[in-house]
């Protein structure tokens, strides 16, 4: 094991720890944008259903030819299955109805509340305490995600269901965090990911019917689009997270997720033809500085 996987925060993290989160942050960010060009033709549910199978299926077949299975006790299996309720369950099927009403960037900035709440909840419950580095890097990086929200508020951002439904997958996000990041002390990250998709796809086997039925409806580049966030976003994004997480606190994990927004704005531009405003960039430019500072060892 690194030295840095013991020493959490004394020690700079290694470069392939680095490129975990790097891959983590860009194709979360593609998610946003995925979510929405295919909203119109797959409800919340089915689209949760259908990107949780695909990504059930990459990581179940990933898993064999590893064959990394290590057999859980009992307060794993709790926390596993909680982690794929909570975050893999309902944190898709909010954001995804969250995104029926807002546009991906304003989702990516306020689903992004979700990095305070983890520093919290890991400085509460994981021991991870509160060093002053990581306040002040999560009151900057914040600052910028307010500074997006004001300059994309529009006819759309205003709609209070949409907000709602993405601060509670934030705060669902927050939850699944706090709760994997005790099982990945002993067990492999893709052990971990794999259980907890699995779980969430059983979560949304209701949708099953609304599944079919949009599959019926759906043009192929939508269907390819539920694909690639079941592969990509999903069982490789998951995954990659998952990776850090074993080797990293989740307190400073978390914090680097704010690239998220101004990532998914930049994707959104030209896919989705959402042009972000000035102030955007401005906030986008605060919130990396925010992250650079909450990594400081």
């Amino acid at each position: 094991m690194p030295v840095s996987a013991v020493t959490g925060d004394r020690v700079r993290p290694p470069l392939t720890v680095l490129a975990a989160v790097l891959i983590t942050v860009t194709t979360w960010a593609s998610a946003f944008v995925a979510i929405r060009a295919v909203h119109s033709h797959f409800a919340a549910g089915p689209l949760a259903l259908g990107r949780l199978a695909a990504g059930t299926i990459v990581l179940t077949l990933a898993l064999l030819v590893t064959r990394s299975w290590i057999r859980p006790t009992g307060r794993e299996w709790a926390l596993v299955i909680g982690c794929g309720i909570v975050w893999f369950g309902f944190y898709n099927v909010a954001l995804n109805a969250a995104e029926q009403r807002l546009d991906a960037g304003t989702s990516a900035m306020l689903v992004n509340v979700g990095p305070i709440l983890i520093a919290l909840l890991a400085g509460a419950f994981l021991g991870e305490g509160f060093p002053r580095s990581l306040l002040i890097g999560v009151g900057i990086a914040f600052g910028g995600v307010l500074l997006i929200g004001f300059a994309g508020r529009g006819e759309a951002a205003a709609d209070p269901v949409g907000v709602a439904l993405c601060l509670l997958a934030a705060a669902a996000w927050a939850i699944g965090v706090t709760l994997q990041k005790p099982a990945l002390r002993r067990l492999p990250a893709l052990q971990v990911t794999q259980m907890a998709c699995t779980v969430g796809m059983i979560t949304t086997l209701p949708f099953t019917a609304g599944l079919i039925d949009d599959l019926r409806s759906a043009p192929a580049g939508s269907i390819a689009g539920v694909v690639y966030l079941g592969v990509v976003p999903t069982a490789l994004a998951f995954g990659t997270w998952a990776y850090a997480l074993s080797r990293m606190n989740a307190g400073r994990l978390g914090v680097t997720t704010y690239l998220v927004p101004p990532l998914t704005i930049l994707l959104a531009w030209p896919v989705l033809s959402e042009t972000p405003h000035l102030l955007a960039l401005v906030g986008g430019a605060i919130a990396l500085a925010g992250v650079a500072v909450a990594r400081r060892r």
